[in-house]
């Protein structure tokens, strides 16, 4: 299967149809560029969905996943391992946490943190989190999730989860009370339309779980591994969580899910209470390390404020001169534009012309490059999208 109408056919007869793909298949990557099969480059702000942290074919990545696959591909939890050691060690050294449990994705890690939370603070089942949120797709991370839509025809969704209107202070303040187990939030909201709490918003939060003896959750599985010009979104908010989240970039491609967690919120979590069989996986855990090791070396974080700060203002320029663009907001480089019209056909047109964007939320195109990017491939990605907003105005 060499051609893309081969790749195409084959993926969409034999699996289910639950993704609604452009038609495109990419075969290889280099730096922050991706290529079909016919050689066609197209430049990466999407990174596949924000995971390619360090773009493609990082040489220090690849070179330690291919080490390690060489050496010890699986072990499992029931014994140790140097890569697994080395990675808790590291998060532990970088973070707030005491302890790390290890899985392989997002919704897994938000579903142990929900666990976690419940087990910490006994007789209490409360979980509330944010209209628009997104923390999965399995049951327990989509009842946390506030979009309803993704939850029709899965229910009944496990008790227990209330959502509140996103920014209302106030609103979340009245529901934190002694039945409060957690507060789950997005330090940005990501999946629905990269939107930015009002200053003082997640202080204010921190300070009633406190009062009432509840935990703070942050769900960072995007903004977290350098995406917001830190290397957790926290740092730069000076909101310190419980428990945190983290998938994505942490291994710059492979999967890998993380939940930190300090000493008291993960007391509960003794033998028997949960698991994961490829939790902790030596190569991903070697490709995690490699990550973190190109951040020292590379001085990666610097490189994400840079850009960021350019990109936001490219598109605050591109705003200034259209009047389809109705807002631009973010961090770092996790932005969204938001339009007065549909954002997919915005990407489509962006795609047929090289550039990888996403469209998210009905009406926000979403920019999430390889923190690698610089600021000539972000103007080459902007004439793009500035030709693509203009092909397809009605």
């Amino acid at each position: 299967m060499t051609t893309k109408s081969s790749i195409i056919e084959a993926t969409d007869r034999c699996t289910t149809g639950n993704y609604a793909r452009f038609p495109v298949a990419f075969v290889r990557g280099e730096g922050t560029r991706l290529f079909d099969e016919e050689g066609k480059s197209y430049l990466d702000l999407f990174s596949g969905l924000a995971v390619s942290c360090l773009g493609y074919g990082h040489k220090g990545l690849v070179d330690a996943i291919t080490r390690q696959a060489s050496t010890l591909m699986h072990t499992s939890n029931l014994y140790y391992h140097q890569p697994g050691a080395e990675l808790a060690d590291r998060l532990v050294a970088l973070s707030f946490a005491d302890r790390v449990f290890f899985c392989n994705s997002g919704t897994e890690a938000n579903e142990a943190a929900i666990k976690m939370a419940r087990r910490a603070v006994p007789d209490r089942h409360k979980i509330i989190a944010v209209e628009g949120s997104f923390h999965g797709r399995t049951l327990g991370a989509l009842a946390a999730t506030g979009q309803p839509s993704l939850r029709e025809g899965f229910g009944p969704m496990p008790g227990g989860f209330v959502h509140v209107a996103f920014g209302d202070v106030d609103a979340m303040i009245r529901e934190i009370d002694d039945e409060t187990a957690a507060v789950m939030v997005e330090p940005i909201i990501g999946e629905g339309g990269i939107r930015v709490y009002p200053d003082g918003y997640l202080a204010a939060v921190r300070k009633a779980c406190d009062q009432a003896g509840a935990l703070l959750v942050m769900d960072e599985v995007q903004t977290g591994i350098g995406r917001t010009g830190t290397l957790f979104a926290y740092e730069g908010l000076g909101v310190t969580p419980d428990i945190l989240t983290s998938a994505k970039a942490l291994a710059g491609g492979l999967p890998i899910g993380a939940v930190l967690a300090t000493e008291s919120a993960a007391a509960g979590f003794v033998p028997g209470t949960h698991g994961s069989t490829f939790g902790a996986n030596p190569v991903a855990c070697a490709a995690a390390l490699a990550v973190l090791a190109a951040f020292d070396s590379e001085d990666i974080l610097a490189n994400v404020r840079r850009t960021g700060a350019h990109l936001a203002a490219r598109l605050r320029e591109l705003a200034s001169a259209r009047d389809d663009i109705a807002e631009v907001r973010g961090r770092g480089l996790m932005i969204g534009m938001e339009l007065t019209r549909p954002a997919r056909p915005v990407v489509d047109a962006a795609l047929r012309s090289g550039v990888v964007l996403n469209a998210t939320a009905g009406n926000v195109v979403r920019f999430l490059p390889p923190l690698t990017i610089t600021s000539d491939e972000i103007d080459e990605g902007i004439a793009v999208l500035a030709k693509a907003l203009e092909e397809t105005v009605e």
